[in-house]
């Protein structure tokens, strides 16, 4: 393998369009257990307040991110990176992407991720999401519970209730942190 071989190239980032649809499906249903449907993500497309955001490499869609506006919160429908392209930065350039293009620091982001994928809640987690509570069976493949995820300007700035800092957080001290029981 020659060394260029093992860079990971930083995908191109842009909007999620209709003509997309048909790989966003073969990466949704080679992704999760219960694929979101043709018609979930044309009525996400079709919201003009929404951020649907595409990552290319060399031509081909390799991941994409859905994110709807409810008033002054934004949700994070879906996320999904092809299985094959998983684990080298691509997630993470398409949230970095998403919170430019918001471009609002004191905006609200929230999210469910299954209480099973440590990764997904680690990768959340350095973007300043914090655990807010549990969807009880969310998932229907194997009623699994949802993790529900808040990133508020507070989480962003490492503060928690009171003014301390977050462990954890660019900016903040490493420390432990606390078990919330």
């Amino acid at each position: 393998m020659a060394a260029t071989d093992t860079v990971t190239q930083i995908p191109e980032i842009r909007r999620l369009t209709y003509s997309d649809l048909p790989q966003v499906i073969a990466i949704e249903r080679r992704a999760f257990p219960t694929p979101w449907s043709l018609a979930m993500f044309v009525l996400e497309l079709s919201k003009p307040s929404g951020v649907c955001l595409a990552a290319v490499e060399h031509g081909r869609l390799i991941g994409y991110l859905v994110c709807s506006r409810y008033d002054r919160v934004w949700h994070i429908m879906n996320i999904a990176i092809d299985p094959d392209r998983q684990r080298r930065g691509t997630a993470t350039t398409l949230l970095g992407e998403l919170f430019e293009r918001v471009g609002d620091p004191s905006a609200q982001f929230t999210l469910e991720v299954r209480a099973s994928n440590r990764p997904a809640i680690e990768l959340y987690e350095r973007f300043g999401f914090r655990s807010a509570g549990m969807r009880r069976r969310y998932y229907q493949d194997n009623g699994e519970d949802a993790v529900i995820m808040w990133r508020t300007a507070a989480s962003v700035d490492g503060r928690e209730k009171g003014g301390r800092r977050r462990a954890g957080l660019p900016g903040g001290p490493l420390a432990r942190r606390r078990a919330h029981g």
